[in-house]
């Protein structure tokens, strides 16, 4: 029998997600790239990984402004955040060759925000089937890959767009 082994969920499905004081995308802003996961940071918003992935290269993209309202940003801001998304989409069909992609935002507790106090973008690489008896029956997915090894091959694409 093989062992599927993904410790680091554990904190996500016991519900210990450690709380930070504040708004966690305005403390990451403040954090170190590797250590947050920072993909890029742009002058109005950034790539970060997932913490807690639906998927393997789950990223999102947050704005620096903190608003709950997408309608509270402006154009600039608005049009970089799409800029980005669209970089995240070429990054992972180049890395992964998803079949297709969940591209979303959840504004407001009640649409299913995680956390409703600062909107953001999902990017979600998804491929045909890729749904399996884990997620069907445990209720659990398997991320094949560490968040640092996902951040590592990654960061070179967004590292790209400054130069």
């Amino acid at each position: 029998m093989r062992q599927l082994w993904a410790p680091w969920r554990m904190i996500y499905l016991k519900g210990e997600n450690p709380r930070v004081e504040g708004c966690m995308f305005c403390e990451k802003f403040k954090g170190e790239d590797a250590v947050e996961h920072i993909l890029y940071r742009g002058s109005g918003a950034l790539v970060v990984l997932n913490r807690f992935p639906y998927n393997n290269g789950h990223m999102m993209v947050v704005p620096r402004q903190h608003t709950e309202h997408l309608d509270a940003l402006d154009d600039v801001i608005l049009l970089e955040m799409m800029q980005l998304v669209r970089h995240a989409i070429h990054a992972l069909r180049e890395v992964y060759t998803p079949h297709g992609f969940n591209i979303g935002v959840n504004q407001g507790r009640a649409a299913g925000a995680g956390v409703a106090e600062h909107l953001h973008l999902h990017v979600v690489p998804r491929w045909t089937d890729d749904a399996n008896y884990m997620t069907v029956i445990g209720q659990t997915r398997v991320i094949p890959e560490s968040l640092d090894d996902t951040y590592a091959t990654f960061r070179p694409y967004f590292d790209a767009l400054k130069a």
